[in-house]
């Protein structure tokens, strides 16, 4: 069987390549609304983060997303973050990889 490539992104808090998998998108639309994207699919500019809470409270503490989108983000979407990150790395400890 023809092994497949695996798509790599770059942690904007760290700057280190993960496989797509390993990451997740947050997104800005045209309105300027900041969002957790878990489908990886909505419109807009995206930029990824490692499921890592480590990773999210040093994005939470630098406030990374104000400089990578040039918006003021709301320090409720922060703690959104944090919460869905810490939720996907549970289960993937849980589950597995197939999550």
């Amino acid at each position: 069987m023809k092994k497949r490539k695996v798509p790599l992104r770059k942690d904007i808090v760290t700057g280190e390549m993960h496989p797509k998998k390993e990451l997740v998108r947050v997104v800005k639309n045209k309105q300027g609304e900041v969002s957790v994207d878990p489908t990886g699919k909505k419109p807009g500019r995206g930029a990824y983060i490692a499921l890592d809470v480590a990773v999210a409270e040093q994005a939470k503490a630098q406030k990374t997303f104000d400089k990578a989108f040039g918006v003021k983000v709301d320090a409720a979407f922060y703690d959104e973050l944090v919460a869905y990150v810490d939720h996907q790395q549970a289960r993937k400890e849980l589950f597995g990889d197939d999550a």
